[in-house]
């Protein structure tokens, strides 16, 4: 395999910034005036990367369902830096600069052009996509693979609700009963991985109130930034840092969304589990709610409360305190 480069030199000093538009099939590769296209594989990560290697100062590429892992390991390995972006937040660059049309080619240009608007960045290393972590990616696989199952069981079970013949009832047991097994295969898949690799924090989550098996395997696998940022930082990661709305003399609604919705999601529901069950949560809650705040208002609070304490958990390695848990230092 040989690479193929249009357009000028570079200056070797000079680090540059790359855009790549990854497909199943292949890269683009857009870095200064040079573009080419690779095969998407090991034999052509490897030596893209070698030609990148000590030229590149950023990389950006868009989230592409899975595509783009080999690359980024490969980039990654080499020490480049690489931006794994929402392919949202690529578009929206790609409008502000005018451009409307698509192709791989124009996408890798308009990738380069945004890496070369990160790189600049004062916040840059916020963009940075940390190194894959093979044990938490496994897990991922896993918690993704449990979530499609459970999907395609919740389909089943109303179809069986609605089927009239003995033919199609026959047929939609059968299939619940397989599901049922892959599940219980894959729980315990999941039991294993975290008792092989993630004991230590399992032990720390499994001690709140309210943080149950699907939560602590979301945070996990989903968030491994926590106990290790601050808890503004990690608000952020999980969308639940209100939003300004604001232009002008209007003063609009605060809201959260975005960032990371499946452990927003698990967040959710440990916290409706945990005003109940767990006292410093529900006197949170209560509090807030005796202020005037509206419930919804008031559960994300909580929601977030929640999140600051588990991250101060992890990071001082202690376990939750009924009494003293929200009253701690969590900065």
């Amino acid at each position: 395999m040989n690479i193929n480069s249009q357009g000028g030199a570079t200056q070797a000093a000079v680090l540059l910034n790359v855009g790549i538009d990854v497909s199943k099939q292949h890269l683009d590769v857009c870095w200064g005036t040079e573009a080419t296209r690779v095969s998407n594989d090991q034999e052509c990560w490897s030596e893209l990367t070698a030609k990148l290697k000590d030229r590149v100062g950023l990389v950006v590429l868009e989230a592409t369902g899975g595509y783009e892992r080999g690359i980024v390991v490969a980039l990654q390995s080499a020490g480049i830096a690489v931006a794994r972006v929402n392919p949202r937040q690529s578009h929206d660059f790609a409008k502000a600069l005018g451009v409307l049309a698509k192709t791989d080619r124009l996408d890798a240009r308009t990738l380069r052009d945004f890496a070369d608007v990160l790189a600049r960045h004062p916040d840059r290393d916020r963009y940075i996509t940390p190194v894959i972590d093979a044990r938490r990616e496994l897990l991922a696989a896993l918690m993704s693979r449990r979530r499609q199952l459970v999907d395609m069981r919740v389909a089943e079970t109303n179809r069986l609700e609605r089927a009239t013949t003995p033919v199609a009832v026959k047929s939609i047991k059968s299939v619940l009963r397989l599901l049922d097994r892959q599940l219980k295969q894959i729980d315990e898949d999941i039991d294993r991985t975290l008792e092989q690799h993630f004991k230590p924090q399992k032990k720390l989550l499994d001690s709140v109130k309210g943080v149950g098996a699907v939560t602590t395997l979301t945070l996990l696998a989903m968030l491994p930034e926590l106990g290790k940022l601050g808890r503004k930082q990690l608000a952020k990661l999980a969308g639940l840092a209100p939003l300004a709305n604001d232009s002008g003399m209007r003063r609009g609604q605060r809201q959260i969304w975005g960032a990371r919705a499946q452990v927003r999601s698990a967040l959710y529901m440990a916290t409706l589990s945990a005003m109940r069950y767990n006292p410093p949560i529900t006197t949170f809650y209560q509090r807030l709610i005796a202020a005037g705040k509206p419930k919804k208002v008031a559960m994300v609070a909580c929601m977030r409360k929640l999140l600051t304490v588990l991250n101060a958990m992890l990071r001082d390695n202690t376990t939750w305190n009924a009494v003293h848990g929200l009253a701690q230092n969590v900065n």
